[in-house]
């Protein structure tokens, strides 16, 4: 009996380890990725983004992405995006719909693009919906649309965007007062509903 004892007193202490070692770890890759220690970043995080672990498969797709380290690979970097975002993070969902939207590391599909910047822009991810603005503007994944262009950059800068309001500006001057005052007014429905009501 005591044998049995001490044995599910070990798994249980085993078990209650594993978060422990898997923070440990992150904190190693994290130390390494903000001492520009790329590699040693990647080696710890791949075993807990394998694992799951959203906030080390977003490192990796960053370091990926931009060739941290000379570790440039836009396949695995989308494949990394795409993990954490399927699991419902903001910024991942974000990162894969830029991916989508330029073709990087995926075949170019603006319409895939979009959905993603749909899904991170509902949870109020600022840089997801200067993403739409920019798609609407350029006619990318969606219809041509000053409108709604406006719209979204209206609702990018008042997140503390500043390509947004940057962008706003430009559009605005193709736009007749009355597109103006209806992209406002979309603006304040789609933010006042929690970005539930948004012309989607």
């Amino acid at each position: 009996m005591d044998l049995v004892r001490s044995i599910v007193l070990a798994s249980a202490f085993a078990f209650s380890s594993v978060p422990m070692v898997l923070a440990q770890d992150f904190d190693k890759g994290l130390s390494a990725y903000n001492n520009f220690d790329y590699a040693t970043a990647v080696t710890e995080f791949m075993p807990l983004a394998e694992r799951g672990n959203v906030e080390a498969q977003k490192y990796l797709g960053t370091i990926f992405q931009w060739g941290f380290g000379g570790l440039t690979d836009l396949h695995k970097a989308a494949t990394w995006y795409q993990s954490a975002a399927e699991q419902g993070d903001a910024e991942a969902q974000s990162n894969i719909g830029y991916m989508y939207f330029y073709g990087l590391g995926v075949r170019q599909d603006g319409r895939t693009a979009i959905s993603w910047y749909k899904l991170a822009a509902e949870q109020g991810f600022e840089p997801a919906q200067f993403g739409l603005g920019y798609a609407h503007q350029e006619g990318v994944g969606v219809l041509q649309d000053n409108v709604r262009a406006h719209m979204w950059y209206n609702i990018s800068a008042t997140n503390g965007g500043w390509s947004g309001a940057q962008n706003r500006g430009v559009i605005a001057k193709r736009m007749t007062n009355e597109d103006i005052s209806e992209a406002q007014a979309m603006a304040r429905e789609c933010m006042s509903s929690g970005y539930r009501s948004c012309g989607w």
